[in-house]
């Protein structure tokens, strides 16, 4: 059987998208231009934010990347478990229906006299 190891892994997976996800929404809404500050500084302001947010995406993509990988091997895992399992109760119903045949071999039908 395959040994499960990757609970823990999914669960700190699942943890760090979460976290990414507080992040980025704490950045909040893109920075609305101030009509005071000339045109170069209001696009620095938008693209320091765009910065922020697309790096926090990429730090989400990867997470959720690693995260399917880890449950595609976690149901690798059930998989391989549940033909196991199969395997084990097909042996044992054999195991089993030769045991019957035995037994109603070995007991012979009793003739009783009158």
């Amino acid at each position: 059987m395959t040994k499960i190891g990757s609970e823990e892994l999914i669960y700190d997976l699942r943890k760090k998208i979460q976290e990414i996800q507080a992040d980025l929404n704490q950045l909040g809404d893109p920075v609305s231009e101030i009509p005071e500050l000339i045109t170069l500084a209001n696009l620095l302001r938008s693209n320091e934010y765009l910065s922020k947010a697309n790096k926090k995406k990429t730090e989400l993509l990867t997470a959720y990347t690693q995260y399917s990988n880890a449950l595609e091997k976690l149901i690798l895992t059930v998989f391989d478990i549940q033909n196991d399992l199969k395997e084990i109760l097909t042996q044992q119903s054999s195991m089993i229906s030769r045991a019957k045949k035995r037994s109603k071999k070995k007991t012979k039908p009793r003739i009783t006299k009158k």
